[in-house]
């Protein structure tokens, strides 16, 4: 629409709110949104200095999801992420953590590869200390050291902007999910159209 990137990014966080909320009224147990990504970092810096910008603020706003019974977790390398970011992050986590009408998962800094090297460097750690042997690695435990830890495999990826690949979102996670590709863009993306992906989702089990 010839704006800047940056407007695209404050409408996406805009829609972000509104298909939070469906998702909660069609009961949705579980949603993530990928918010950020490890290679993301590679965008000009005055676009990634709006981006946590943005993050700020609407982390402020993620706490009126608070009020509606949503528990909200985060996933991702929170370690190059600013130290009043983490904190709020932290701080929103524990204040949800009991809540059960649905949980939404934001994936900040999150890379699926990155995540997979996480679990395979916390395993190697514990091989190193004697705590573990080789062979007796396990994909559970595997599992067990992803960001994702009690949050339930993927059913559904909805893919927006007309790109059909995985963009190193939750690789892992995704292995038996179902596909939703649509041209629209996430700024444009609207609760009809999360009807649309539904109902492919559901098609797509049946058969």
């Amino acid at each position: 629409n010839g704006l800047p990137r940056t407007a695209g990014h404050k409408k996406g966080a805009e829609v972000f709110k509104d298909i939070i909320r469906y998702c909660n009224e069609l009961e949705i147990a579980s949603v993530t949104f990928y918010a950020f990504s490890t290679e993301n970092w590679k965008r000009p810096k005055d676009e990634v200095d709006a981006i946590m910008d943005l993050f700020e603020k609407y982390l402020d706003e993620v706490r009126d999801f608070i009020e509606e019974n949503i528990r909200v977790r985060f996933i991702g390398d929170r370690t190059r992420l600013s130290e009043n970011l983490q904190r709020k992050m932290a701080s929103v986590e524990e204040d949800s953590k009991n809540f059960d009408s649905m949980t939404l998962v934001l994936a900040i800094n999150y890379g699926g590869r990155d995540e997979i090297c996480h679990a395979a460097k916390t395993l190697a750690q514990q091989v190193k200390e004697g705590k573990l042997e080789p062979e007796d690695i396990t994909m559970d435990m595997i599992e067990r050291n992803l960001y994702t830890e009690e949050i339930p495999p993927v059913d559904l990826v909805i893919r927006p902007s007309g790109e059909q690949r995985l963009s190193n979102f939750m690789i892992w996670q995704a292995a038996y999910a179902e596909f939703y590709y649509t041209n629209i863009l996430w700024p444009d993306f609207k609760g009809s159209d999360l009807d649309k992906a539904a109902v492919s989702y559901t098609h797509l089990r049946a058969h």
